[in-house]
C-alpha cells in the first residue's frame, strides 16, 4: 500500500483508474473489481449523496439479535472514533453505535444516522457494499474506496448469515481512522458477526419452544397426567437440534430404534416443509408400517408451525389413503384435528414440530447431501476431459441449477499443462431443462471482459455468487443484447466457480436458476463449489491422462513405421488402432531380407502407457537388427526373450509395469521367399496368422504356439509351410478378435468369413476387416498387416551347380554373362563377373560341396553364392604385401549390399547390384 499525505492505500493506482489507465499490480483483486464495478454502474468518485429510507424495521429480528453483540463492541471501544453499524442484507443501517457517543454530533448523518442506504450500487467501493458483494469479510483502506468522502477512513465489515437458511440478511461494519487499524479487528468483527448469527439462531428455537408449549398445552388439557384417552403418548422435549428443528418426543414405548426413527425424522421434515394438514405411509424395517399426521398449531405469541405424530402399530394394516383437509373451524386448533384417532393396538406419540420454512432448509439441506454422495459415484466415471465436464452439468441439473455451462481452455481439452483460462477459454458444455436458451453454444470461444461475473471469478480463483443477476454490475458488459435475453428468457440468478485442482485454474463453471423464484443462496454456492470441486479433481485427472495418452501416443507412432520398405515378394496394407483408454505396445514391421525374401512381424507388448511404447520400440529395433543378422525366427525369438529378461532384471522391483516390475510381450515373425513360395514362422504367445487361398478359402495354420517372451529358457519352434500362389498372409495383434463382450471363436468365424474375398486388393481388406471386427470403443490397441504373396517367375532366376574345381570358375562367369545378355544386363556383365568370380573361388577353397550359385533378377540384381561350410569370410584391409584379401573388399565396392546368411547345409554368401550401376 501507498502512502500520500493522511491518505494510505492505492492512491496513485485510483488515479490511474479513474482516469481510464491501466492499473498495475497494487491493488487488490476484490478492490480492483469493486472499482470496475462502479465504473460499469456510472458512479462518481465526488458523489456525496446516498439513498435514505425511513420504512426500516428499527425492531427487527436482526436488530434485537444484535443489540447484545452492539452493547458489547461499544463497552469495548468505549472512548475511541470507534464508529459500529450493523446493516441488512441490501446494505441499510439499521443501527450505529459510537465508542465516543460524542461522535454522533460531530459526523455528518451519512455516517450517523441509520436509514442510509450503503450498498455498492449507491455507495461505491465501501465496507458495507464490499461484504455484501463479495460475500465474505472484507477489509478498506483509504483510497481503497472508491468515493472521495471516505479517504481518510478504514473499514472491516463481515457478512451475518442466517444459519438455517444459508442467506446473508446483514452486515457488521467497523468504522476508523486509518491510523487505529490493528490485525486484531478482522478476527474481532468476524466473531462478534458469528455470535449475533448465533442470536438469529437462538430466536428460531424459541419460537420452535414456543410451539411446543401449546401442543404440551393442548395435550394436557385433552388428558389430565400426560396420557391421552386414545392411547397417545407425549415425549418429553429435548434441546434444539443444530439445524433448529427440535427431536421432541424419545417414543420410548414404540420401541424404535436409531435407524426408525431417522426414517420417521425425515419424513415428518417433509411433512412440516408441506405447511398442511396431511397424512403418509411410513414402512418401517422388519414390516412394521406407521402412519405420519400433520396438523398445523399457532402459539400464544402468533408464531403458526407444524406438529407431527405418528401412530404405530405392530400389526395394524397400513393406512393408503388419508385426505389432506384444509384447517378450518376451532377443532383445527387442537393435535389430532381432522386425523382421526388411533387404531385399536397401536400408539400415537408426538415426532416432530417446527416451523414450515425451518422444514424446508433441513429438506434442502438432506438433498444437497443426497446431492454431494452422487457426485462421487456420477462424476470421473471416464477419462475423458470433456465428458467429465458433462457429468458435472448433468448432476447438477435440476437438483441445483436449471441451466449450467462449463468452459475450458483448448490446452486443457489436449491434456497441456500451461494454459491462460482468461484468454483461451471455449464453451464446453452446455445443458439444462431445455436447448433454446441463448447462452453462449458449445464450441464458442469466449472472451469475458473485465467487471463480469465469470471474469471476477476467473481472476480472484474464487466463487461470484449474483442471487439477482438484473442488479449485477458488470452482468451487461459482456454483452447488453445477449444479457438482456437471458433476463427475459427468465434467468434470474448466477453461481460462477472456477475449477480449481492441485492450485491450477482449469476453467469456470457456471449455474443459473430461472424456475425456482428464490435467489441463489450461500448454502447453494458452498454446493456448488463442493460440486466444482469434486469436478475439478476429476477434469484434472482426464487432463493428466489425456497428455499421457497423447505423449505415448506420438511415441508410439514415431516407433512404428511410417513407411514401408520398397520389395517385391508382398504387397502389403496396415493398420493401427490406439485403445481408448491406454495405448499399449502393440507394433508390426515389414523387413525386407536377401534373397528377394521378406521378414513379417506383428508383435504386442504387455501392458498401457509410455513404458509400453517404450518397451515396444526396444523390442521393434532389437528385431529388426536381429532379422539384418539372417537368423531364423526360432532363433530371433530367442534373442528377443533373452532381451526382454534382461529388461525384466533392470526394471527390479520399482518398475513402472507392475508391483513385480514384470516385463512380457507375445510375437509372429514369418519369413517369405518368393522364390520357392515357401513361408518359415515361429510365434512366442502370439495368435497364428491367417492365410486366404486364390479360392477364397480362409485357414489359420497351426503353428507351434512357443511360450510368451520374456519367460526365458523356454524353446521356440519353426514352421515351414508352402503358400498357394496369389495368397495372402494376414498377421493381426489379440485386441482385433479378443473382447470381453464377444467369444473369440465367434470373432475368429467373423474374421475368416470378412477375409474370403480374394480378389480385394489388401488395402480394401484391411479396411473391411477394420470396419467388421475393430470395436467402437477399443480396450486394447489393434495391429493388423495384410500381405497379398508374390512369386519371382522360373525365367527371372538362373542356377549352376559348381564343382570343387577352380578351373570351373571360368565356366560359370561364362554362363552368368550369358544370362544377363538375355535379361538385357549387358552393361552389369563386367561387375558380376567380378565378383562371381571373387565368391565362387572363395567356395572352392574355403567351403564345402555342395557349391552352387544362383542369380535373380528383381528389383536389383542378387548374386548368391552357397556352399556346405558354416565358416563365414570377413572383409578386411589387405596389407600392400599380401597376395590375398582383396576378393570381399573387391564385392563391396562392386555391390550397394553384401552379406552372408546361414542354412541348415551352410551359408550363402551374397550380393545385390542396382539394374541401373552401369
Amino acid at each position: 500500500m501507498g502512502v500520500t499525505g493522511e491518505q494510505i492505500g492505492p492512491a496513485r493506482s485510483r488515479e490511474l483508474f479513474l482516469g481510464g489507465e491501466p492499473v498495475g499490480a497494487g491493488v487488490r483483486n476484490p478492490i480492483l473489481n469493486s472499482w470496475l464495478r462502479c465504473r460499469l454502474l456510472g458512479l462518481s468518485a465526488e458523489q456525496s449523496e446516498l439513498p435514505y429510507r425511513d420504512d426500516f424495521d428499527p425492531d427487527s429480528r436482526l436488530v434485537r439479535a444484535a443489540g447484545p453483540v452492539l452493547d458489547q463492541l461499544q463497552s469495548r471501544f468505549s472512548g475511541s472514533q470507534m464508529n459500529i453499524s450493523v446493516a441488512d442484507g441490501n446494505g441499510t443501517v439499521l443501527q450505529r453505535r459510537f465508542g465516543d457517543p460524542a461522535l454522533a454530533r460531530t459526523l455528518p448523518p451519512i455516517q450517523s444516522v441509520p436509514g442510509f442506504v450503503f450498498a455498492e450500487r449507491y455507495a461505491g467501493t465501501n465496507g458495507i457494499g464490499l461484504a455484501l458483494a463479495e460475500r465474505r469479510l472484507v477489509q478498506v483502506y483509504g483510497a481503497e474506496h472508491f468515493a472521495e468522502r471516505s479517504q481518510t477512513s478504514a473499514c472491516c465489515a463481515a457478512p451475518i448469515r442466517d444459519q438455517l437458511s444459508g442467506h446473508i440478511v446483514g452486515v457488521l461494519c467497523f468504522g476508523y481512522p486509518h491510523a487505529y487499524e490493528r490485525p486484531a479487528l478482522a478476527v474481532l468483527v468476524r466473531r462478534a458477526a458469528e455470535r449475533i448469527e448465533q442470536r438469529l439462531t437462538e430466536q428460531s428455537s424459541e419460537r420452535e419452544r414456543g410451539l411446543l408449549r401449546t401442543y404440551l398445552d393442548a395435550e394436557r388439557r385433552a388428558a389430565p397426567g400426560g396420557a391421552a384417552p386414545d392411547g397417545r403418548h407425549v415425549g418429553p422435549a429435548v434441546p434444539a437440534a443444530p439445524d433448529g428443528l427440535e427431536e421432541l418426543a424419545e417414543l420410548p414405548d414404540l420401541e424404535l430404534d436409531q435407524h426408525d426413527r431417522r426414517i420417521l425424522q425425515e419424513k415428518a421434515t417433509e411433512l412440516i416443509a408441506l405447511s398442511r394438514r396431511g397424512a403418509v405411509d411410513v414402512t418401517l424395517p422388519h414390516g412394521r408400517e406407521a402412519t405420519l399426521l400433520s396438523h398445523p398449531v399457532t402459539s400464544p405469541s402468533g408464531v403458526e408451525g407444524m406438529v407431527v405424530e405418528a401412530v404405530i402399530g405392530s400389526n395394524t394394516p397400513p393406512v393408503h389413503h388419508l385426505s389432506v383437509a384444509p384447517r378450518s373451524g376451532p377443532a383445527a386448533a387442537g393435535p389430532g384435528a381432522g386425523t382421526g384417532a388411533a387404531r385399536p393396538g397401536s400408539v400415537r406419540g408426538l415426532v416432530l414440530v417446527g416451523e414450515p420454512e425451518v422444514g424446508k432448509y433441513a429438506v434442502q439441506a438432506r438433498r444437497r447431501l443426497e446431492l454431494l454422495a452422487e457426485a462421487s459415484a456420477r462424476i470421473g466415471t471416464t477419462l475423458d476431459v470433456t465428458r467429465t465436464a458433462e457429468e458435472l452439468a448433468e448432476l447438477a441439473v435440476p437438483g441445483l441449477a436449471d441451466y449450467v455451462t462449463v468452459d475450458l481452455p483448448e490446452a486443457v481439452l489436449r491434456g497441456d499443462e500451461t494454459f491462460d483460462p482468461e484468454t483461451d477459454l471455449h464453451r464446453t458444455v452446455v445443458h439444462g431443462i431445455t436447448d433454446d436458451c441463448p447462452l453462449y453454444r458449445v464450441g464458442e470461444q469466449l472472451d469475458f471482459r473485465p467487471g463480469t461475473p465469470h471474469m471476477r471469478c476467473l481472476t480472484s480463483g474464487q466463487t461470484v455468487l449474483e442471487p439477482e443477476l438484473k442488479d449485477a454490475a458488470g452482468w451487461f458488459a459482456q454483452s447488453p443484447e445477449r444479457s438482456g435475453r437471458l433476463l427475459d428468457y427468465g434467468v434470474h440468478s448466477l453461481i460462477a466457480v472456477p475449477l480449481l485442482a492441485r492450485g491450477a485454474l482449469l476453467g469456470i463453471a457456471s449455474f443459473y436458476r430461472l424456475r425456482d423464484p428464490s435467489p441463489y443462496g450461500e448454502d447453494d454456492s458452498r454446493l456448488a463449489q463442493e460440486l466444482c470441486a469434486r469436478a475439478a479433481l476429476c477434469i484434472d485427472n482426464a487432463r493428466r491422462y489425456t497428455r499421457e495418452h497423447t505423449l505415448a501416443l506420438a511415441l508410439q507412432r514415431s516407433l512404428l513405421p511410417r513407411g514401408l520398405p520398397e520389395q517385391g515378394a508382398v504387397e502389403v496394407a496396415h493398420r493401427y488402432l490406439p485403445a481408448e483408454s491406454g495405448v499399449g505396445g502393440d507394433w508390426f514391421d515389414v523387413i525386407p531380407l536377401s534373397g528377394t525374401r521378406v521378414a513379417l512381424l506383428v508383435g504386442d507388448v504387455v501392458g498401457h502407457g509410455l513404458h509400453a511404447a517404450a518397451t515396444m520400440g526396444r523390442l521393434r529395433t532389437a528385431a529388426r537388427n536381429f532379422a539384418e543378422l539372417e537368423l531364423a525366427p526360432d532363433e530371433l525369438l530367442t534373442h528377443l526373450d533373452n532381451l526382454l529378461v534382461r529388461l525384466d532384471r533392470e526394471e527390479g522391483d520399482d518398475g513402472p509395469t507392475g508391483s513385480n516390475g514384470i516385463v512380457g510381450a507375445t510375437c509372429l515373425y514369418a519369413v517369405y521367399d518368393p522364390t520357392s513360395r515357401h513361408c518359415t514362422m515361429a510365434r512366442a504367445g502370439h495368435l497364428p496368422p491367417a492365410l486366404v487361398g486364390p479360392d477364397g478359402t480362409v485357414t489359420f495354420p497351426d503353428l507351434p504356439a512357443g511360450p510368451p517372451l520374456g519367460l526365458g529358457g523356454l524353446p521356440f519352434e519353426t514352421a515351414e509351410i508352402e503358400l498357394p500362389r496369389d495368397s495372402t498372409l494376414i498377421l493381426y495383434t489379440d485386441g482385433l478378435v479378443e473382447d470381453r463382450h464377444r467369444d473369440i471363436d465367434l470373432a475368429l468365424d467373423e474374421l475368416r468369413h470378412t477375409l474370403s474375398h480374394p480378389d480385394r486388393p489388401p488395402e480394401d481388406t484391411c479396411q473391411a476387416v477394420m470396419d467388421a471386427m475393430a470395436p467402437e470403443h477399443p480396450s486394447d490397441d489393434i495391429a493388423l498387416l495384410v500381405a497379398r504373396t508374390h512369386t519371382v517367375p522360373d525365367d527371372r532366376i538362373a542356377v549352376w551347380d559348381v564343382p570343387a574345381d577352380p578351373a570351373r570358375v571360368s565356366d560359370i562367369r561364362a554362363a552368368a554373362t550369358r544370362r544377363l545378355a538375355d535379361w538385357g544386363l549387358e552393361e552389369l556383365g563386367f561387375a558380376t563377373e567380378l565378383m562371381l568370380s571373387e565368391l565362387v573361388t572363395n567356395a572352392v577353397r574355403y567351403g564345402g560341396e555342395p557349391i552352387r550359385v544362383r542369380l535373380i533378377r528383381d528389383r536389383t540384381l542378387i548374386c548368391e553364392v552357397s556352399d556346405g561350410s558354416s565358416t563365414a569370410p570377413h572383409l578386411r584391409r589387405a596389407a600392400g604385401t599380401d597376395e590375398g584379401g582383396r576378393g570381399l573388399f573387391l564385392v563391396a565396392q562392386l555391390s550397394q549390399a553384401w552379406g552372408t546368411r546361414y542354412t541348415p547345409e551352410g551359408k550363402v554368401i551374397w550380393a545385390e547390384c542396382a539394374l541401373d550401376a552401369a
